[in-house]
């Protein structure tokens, strides 16, 4: 077995479109074409300042509730720790909708991919206190989080189902939704907190796996000034003892500041603080909306065939996702072609069917219903990661795919540099005797008209002149 990135050339490390946010334009959406982001990171002994405006970010991500399980599926809350990283109060209004809503989230990263395990809804901010986790706190009264303050929220508040609201009433490009909000009553145990399945926990079927905790803040003045997309942290958690019908969830290690967490699976993907160095990740920007995080890993699984595996983060885009393409030449086989989503629950009205997934003459398709057809459809909508993987019988070289965007909007596809399969070779030794000669002529010859495998060198379809001109070309 061995790994191929070394095939791709450099270009592969630095193909992204990155293109920044500045401030809200006329109709509320953020432009993404005045400035370059500051990508930031840090660990969780304090963010780095320097924000133009108010910055909210995940300073910390310090505890867990579990609540019980209904029908294989658990319920848990995380706790966050907020912080503003930047030059502005941060409104945190909690009669308006001039506050943060917070989503949780839960990851599984094994057998050399990352997925999506565990989801929430959105706890509504109430009141924010004047701690110190960040840098020096310019404390306030509590309507908003001051420069350089930290506010926590226990995972007990963030569990709290009466605080928690339908991530699909919110857009967060622009971090606006409507206040009070409006939701059917929770589910008892389970409703609207953090779902995981019991089996995606389970250690005896996922051996050696590696989980992570996510926190996400959305708020409309920090995404009118451009700053939500340093706005997701990720912490490793491990599975205890199973009690009470649910597996115990414990957070270890440091939060990784300001980065989400499908950066876990390069920073993790080989084993506890070991990188995987064939996995690459790029940010994916729409104009006038929001941002993709698009990582993938290529590897070599047995002789003359290689395994596809690509996860995409809607880290804020409202438009969403809803095909997503990697061409492929004539003559590959495709085979294990597979999606793997997460349901929305708790009464949300997302669709939660799996996309479509199949191997096309020319590509390998994914995709769901378009917006016309059904606004409900299944989508990949923000603060969720999709799964896209095959297997192909060629090396990997650099492609352009498509994915295309759900919501209407003036760009409808973003085309974006990635690894997929290559031409296959063409060889004119037809009987693979190691020259080419009257022998493979005849075999040509014998074959004309039909679409006889060996004899189509070029894989049209068809036993014709251009299949002898490659005869020809080889032997003289």
């Amino acid at each position: 077995m061995r790994t191929v990135h070394a095939l791709l050339g450099t270009t592969l490390l630095v193909s992204a479109v990155t293109v920044g946010q500045w401030s809200a334009i006329a109709d509320g959406r953020s432009d993404r074409g005045e400035r370059p982001r500051l990508d930031r990171m840090g660990g969780d002994e304090g963010g780095i300042a320097g924000g133009i405006g108010p910055d909210v970010i995940v300073g910390a991500l310090p505890n867990v509730s579990k609540y019980g399980t209904v029908a294989g599926i658990s319920a848990y809350a995380l706790g966050t720790t907020s912080c503003n990283i930047g030059d502005e109060e941060l409104l945190w209004i909690s009669s308006t909708n001039q506050h943060p809503v917070i989503g949780q989230n839960l990851y599984r990263v094994m057998d050399g991919r990352i997925e999506m395990v565990g989801m929430s809804w959105l706890k509504h901010g109430f009141f924010a206190l004047s701690g110190n986790l960040c840098g020096s706190c310019q404390g306030t009264s509590g309507s908003t989080l001051g420069v350089g303050c930290s506010d926590p929220y226990s995972s007990g508040h963030n569990g709290s189902q009466s605080g928690l609201g339908p991530r699909s009433q919110v857009n967060a490009a622009t971090g606006h939704f409507p206040y009070p909000f409006n939701a059917p009553p929770a589910q008892a145990t389970i409703g609207r907190r953090m779902q995981v399945k019991v089996l995606d926990l389970d250690p005896s079927l996922n051996p050696g796996a590696l989980y992570f905790g996510e926190g996400h803040y959305v708020t409309p003045d920090d995404s009118a000034a451009g700053n939500d997309d340093n706005n997701a942290s990720y912490r490793r958690m491990t599975v205890g003892s199973f009690s009470g019908g649910a597996w115990s969830l414990d957070f270890t290690g440091p939060t990784v500041q300001q980065k989400p967490a499908i950066h876990a699976w390069q920073d993790h993907g080989l084993g506890v603080n070991q990188p995987d160095p064939d996995v690459f990740i790029q940010n994916v920007d729409v104009p006038d909306d929001g941002r993709f995080i698009v990582a993938h890993k290529v590897h070599q699984i047995g002789e003359n065939l290689w395994h596809y595996e690509y996860a995409i983060h809607n880290l804020n885009s409202d438009r969403s996702g809803r095909a997503f393409e990697v061409p492929v030449p004539a003559g590959v086989e495709i085979t294990n072609v597979e999606f793997k989503g997460i349901p929305h629950h708790s009464g949300e009205p997302f669709a939660t069917n799996d996309w479509t997934a199949v191997a096309l003459a020319d590509r390998v398709l994914f995709r769901t219903q378009n917006f016309d057809s059904n606004p409900d459809a299944n989508a990949l909508r923000w603060g969720t990661l999709y799964n896209f993987r095959f297997d192909a019988n060629v090396p990997p070289t650099e492609i352009e795919a498509t994915l295309e965007l759900f919501k209407p909007g003036d760009v409808p596809t973003m085309s974006i540099t990635l690894p997929g399969p290559s031409a296959p070779e063409i060889s004119a030794d037809v009987n693979g005797d190691g020259v080419v000669d009257g022998a493979d002529l005849a075999e040509v010859l014998g074959a004309w008209g039909t679409d006889e495998p060996a004899a189509d060198i070029n894989a049209d379809g068809e036993v014709n002149g251009a299949d002898l001109a490659e005869v020809l070309g080889a032997w003289l």
